[in-house]
């Protein structure tokens, strides 16, 4: 009898010290212990916190911009379809476009809900940068960093939580995943993960670095914050091209035409006038 209690005290020992290991890890080291369900269902609670605050995140209405998310939509398809993306029909892959024309940002739920700012969208200049940015964002998604930020932030038990129904932390997890600054490791495997998604298609795989290039003409003073933490941007453009040639992509189309004919749709109400 006691020897099979001492077994069972070691085993048991075992598995707490594992457990705690695990949490630790988790914690410090940006361990996922989370399964894909709880990434769908932690971004479907995300999503339809941002949805539901129009004061904060004014999404433009899909029917009344038909045209504009048909076009990001498309763009969306041809990274989908790259055979490249994990998750591709694990995730949601939903688009909406969030009218702000000041914030140069896109970001990507866990579960692969997307949102675009307007900001970004004016601020690019063709498809292939377009799709570069989205490149990246879908990479974080796919890769599934943002459960493995978040548990960093915010320890394991909160977010189970959340997805247990509890709504009180609900909304700061939601602002925490907006702005969400990833670790340097994270930022470089979504710019890999964006020239992967484009390589097999049209587009100039390395259409990612355009953003970071014109970020770089603006100067410290006008560039976005969450740069701070992020690979500087000079190196990112290099990885970028970089990846590319490594990769032996192909694909040189830019769009750029019909990028600019969406952007007229973007700068007109259903109206016709500009907001």
């Amino acid at each position: 009898m006691k020897s099979r209690f001492r077994i069972f005290l070691v085993l048991f020992s075992t598995a707490v010290i594992s457990a705690c290991s695990l949490v630790n890890n988790a914690k410090k080291n940006g361990v996922n212990i989370f399964t894909v369900q709880q990434d769908k269902d932690f971004g479907a609670q995300v999503a339809a916190e941002i949805d539901g605050n129009p004061a904060e995140y004014p999404i433009l209405d899909s029917a009344k911009y038909k045209d504009v998310y048909a076009y990001v939509y498309k763009v969306r398809n041809n990274i989908l379809n790259s055979g490249k993306v994990t998750h591709k029909d694990n995730f949601k892959w939903r688009v909406r476009i969030i009218k702000n024309d000041s914030v140069l940002n896109a970001f990507c739920t866990p579960g692969g809900y997307i949102y675009v700012y307007t900001g970004i969208l004016k601020f690019l200049e063709t498809e292939d940068q377009l799709a570069g940015v989205m490149g990246h964002e879908i990479g974080h998604a796919d890769m599934r960093h943002s459960t493995r930020q978040m548990t960093t932030m915010y320890g394991i038990q909160t977010l189970l939580d959340i997805l247990a129904g509890d709504r009180k932390m609900l909304k700061e997890i939601t602002a925490g995943i907006v702005g969400l600054k990833f670790s340097r490791e994270h930022e470089t495997e979504a710019d890999q993960r964006s020239v992967e998604y484009l390589c097999p298609t049209s587009y100039n795989a390395d259409g990612g670095a355009a953003f970071f290039e014109k970020i770089s003409k603006l100067g410290g003073a006008r560039q976005p914050e969450f740069l701070s933490t992020h690979p500087n941007p000079t190196n990112r453009i290099e990885h970028f091209h970089n990846a590319r040639t490594t990769l032996g992509c192909g694909g040189t189309q830019t769009y750029k035409t019909e990028y600019q004919q969406m952007l007229v749709k973007l700068n007109q109400t259903p109206s016709g006038t500009r907001f």
